[in-house]
């Protein structure tokens, strides 16, 4: 296929539903995408599009050409933060990624940065999945667990989190401290819906918690942290958000299978462009301010 530029206006129709919101997008009269499309469903030899009065819907040929379309924009998206990452000042697009439990730690140091650098435009993508630095997703990674091994990547740690099995005041008032020997048992816990959680204390937890324990499941880290402080049951949280809170009870001691390295990443590639490296250096210095223990 040559004519890359059909293809582009039949994603576009797919996308828009139709011919003029197609245009409008393109930048083109809609006599041209119409053009595009019918000489692309000549060129293949199917329909790609059922024309009908609201607009213009897929066919099966179609989907399956859409897909490869998009799978390819995606990828000239990444490719162009990539190049952009390789600009000589402190501009333009910086993409930070962390689990969204680290996100009121970095915050505030990514206002602080931006206002330093006001050409800068930050998007900061929280979530569970591992972002792909290799396919420009990001420039730069906070990553919390075992050591990235991913190569061409470049990985320098950022401290340790520390975390500990807690229970709210509220809860004690309601259900009573269970003794010393009988706390395992006698707990109601709260535990995550997917028992795989790659949580460091969850290897523990489904060791030595047992399920008709568990009582009140929820899917995130920041979840369990409100959980808890409802006063639910017993959880894990991290000890810089469980000692700024109040009536909070510790009751286990801390175990070092508990704890979780943190990690900065970044792509070879982009490591050392002046708006990476600024971020870093930035990063470094302010990660100190940290309470973490």
């Amino acid at each position: 296929m040559e004519n890359w530029d059909e293809i582009r206006t039949a994603f576009q129709v797919a996308k828009m539903g139709t011919v003029s919101g197609a245009a409008q997008v393109l930048g083109v009269h809609h006599a041209t995408v119409i053009r595009h499309i019918d000489s692309l469903e000549q060129t293949l030899g199917v329909k790609l599009f059922q024309r009908h009065a609201r607009g213009y819907t897929s066919t099966e040929a179609g989907i399956d050409l859409l897909k490869v379309a998009q799978a390819t924009d995606d990828q000239f998206s990444q490719l162009v933060n990539r190049i952009k990452g390789r600009g000589e000042d402190v501009s333009g697009e910086l993409i930070i990624t962390s689990l969204p439990v680290m996100s009121h730690l970095i915050f505030p140091i990514l206002a602080d940065f931006q206002a330093l650098n006001p050409k800068l435009v930050v998007r900061y993508l929280t979530g569970d999945r591992v972002f792909r630095l290799e396919y420009g997703e990001a420039h730069v990674a906070i990553r919390t667990g075992a050591a990235p091994q991913e190569p061409d990547n470049v990985v320098q740690p950022l401290g340790m989190q520390k975390f500990g099995l807690f229970v709210h005041q509220s809860y004690v008032d309601r259900f009573g401290m269970p003794k010393p020997e009988n706390l395992l048992t006698d707990m109601r816990f709260v535990g995550f819906d997917d028992l795989g959680h790659r949580a460091p204390s969850m290897a523990w937890f489904r060791e030595n918690v047992s399920p008709e324990q568990v009582s009140f499941r929820v899917s995130s880290m920041e979840a369990a942290v409100e959980a808890v402080l409802a006063g639910v049951g017993a959880g894990f949280m991290s000890h810089e958000v469980a000692f700024a809170s109040k009536d909070l009870i510790q009751i286990l001691p801390d175990q070092a299978d508990w704890s979780a390295p943190n990690w900065i990443v970044t792509h070879v590639d982009l490591h050392r462009t002046p708006k990476v490296q600024a971020m870093l250096s930035y990063l470094k210095e302010r990660s100190k301010e940290w309470k973490l223990d």
